[in-house]
């Protein structure tokens, strides 16, 4: 049986559902939240069980006061320099990461409860916030190629598997692209099932995360990583995430100061527990919603599903998400980028901020704080006629 054409995510109920689309819809993120986590666990050696943890938690909290599919996402900025300065240097550590969540949680939540949130948003013109949201949904779909191209055979089977279902309520797209990935992965590295077999099942005694920060720590983590990613956290998982959210869902609206204040509290219990920096982000909206989520139920199910991996099963997390190919991924990350462009692809009449929108986008593909600063720029100098087409 196929969804009716004419449902729309508008037509959604208030409340949270926990049907098989909201399930299927739960998954619909992994593509960047899952080469994250692996690289935060794997590279600089972050203990999962804080990492899950608070994603989990802050999954479900989102979920049940939003009751849309707002997401709960790694800030790339932050998650990017990290990796790769850990990787080359010493200079990143996990106190580090945990200096940044502290100072951007502190940060966010001030900005949310001052109202500040919301009036550095409105000096954000609609053409910059186009440019925005277009730029993530066709940098999300270049870099979902790029991780296709590791397999193109696995890549085009899944792909072509998945836009078939895209609509089929009875057996939804994104539970046949899960099982054939992890039938891969078991296939090709059967040795995986052997060593989940072995890992220990039992409750992780917890810590205090900051407990050891030092000073050096929190230098590195203010302002070689949380600083840069103000501007990209305010115009993706502020002022776009608000933009979509109210597209779609104008029954459960948000504003940028309670996207703010969820920001901060949520990055301050992360930096507690031994999380990460996180944000929300209109390109993991995107993702719940092309694979079916209509309610925050979706972020419910997917948070209760972290939490119990972090209570129960942490020192095995880095074998399971080993089990999805990366071409796997790469098929969900080119979808939601899809789904994001999509519905952000109604251009402005006037031909002026239609530049605007474009350049901006054309830097969010590559740089998303870049485009915001370029995009702004731009329209102060239309405005004053410099620029004229």
């Amino acid at each position: 049986m196929h969804e009716p054409a004419s449902r729309s995510v508008q037509e959604a109920a208030t409340g949270n559902r926990y049907d098989r689309m909201e399930w299927a819809g739960a998954f619909g993120d992994l593509g960047t939240l899952i080469p994250f986590v692996v690289a935060y666990i794997g590279v600089l050696k972050l203990d999962p069980f804080g990492v899950l943890f608070a994603f989990g938690l802050c999954m479900l909290a989102c979920g049940l006061h939003y009751r849309t599919p707002i997401p709960v996402q790694p800030m790339k900025a932050i998650g990017a320099v990290a990796v790769t300065q850990a990787a080359q240097t010493a200079v990143v550590t996990p106190g580090a990461v945990y200096a940044a969540a502290l100072a951007t949680g502190a940060a966010w939540l001030f900005l949310g409860l001052s109202g500040a949130a919301a009036r550095l948003s409105r000096l954000v013109p609609p053409a910059v916030v186009l440019g925005i949201m277009l730029g993530l949904g066709f940098g999300f779909m270049l870099e979902g190629v790029k991780m296709m191209q590791t397999d193109w055979p696995v890549a085009a089977i899944a792909g072509l598997a998945t836009l078939a279902l895209m609509a089929n309520r009875t057996f939804p797209a994104m539970f046949v692209l899960l099982a054939f990935g992890a039938a891969v992965g078991l296939w090709r590295q059967p040795e995986l099932l052997h060593g989940l077999a072995e890992v220990p099942i039992g409750l992780p005694a917890p810590t205090f995360a900051l407990s050891s920060l030092g000073w050096n720590e929190l230098m590195v983590g203010v302002f070689l990583l949380a600083l840069p990613q103000l501007p990209l956290t305010l115009g993706n998982a502020v002022i776009a995430i608000k933009e979509e959210n109210n597209r779609l869902f104008p029954q459960r609206p948000v504003s940028e100061n309670g996207l703010a204040t969820s920001t901060g509290i949520m990055n301050l219990l992360s930096s507690v527990v031994g999380g990460v920096p996180m944000c929300h982000g209109a390109g993991g909206m995107a993702g719940h919603v092309a694979f079916g989520a209509r309610t925050g139920g979706s972020l419910v199910i997917l948070g209760g599903i972290l939490l119990a991996l972090a209570l129960f099963f942490s020192p095995g997390v880095a074998l399971l998400f080993k089990l999805f190919p990366l071409a796997i991924l790469g098929v969900i990350l080119f979808l939601t980028g899809a789904q994001l462009a999509l519905g952000s692809s109604v251009l402005p009449a006037d031909r002026n901020q239609r530049l605007v929108a474009l350049m901006t986008a054309a830097l969010c593909m590559w740089n998303v704080a870049a485009g915001f600063v370029v995009g702004l720029a731009l329209h102060l100098m239309v405005r004053r006629g410099w620029i004229r087409m």
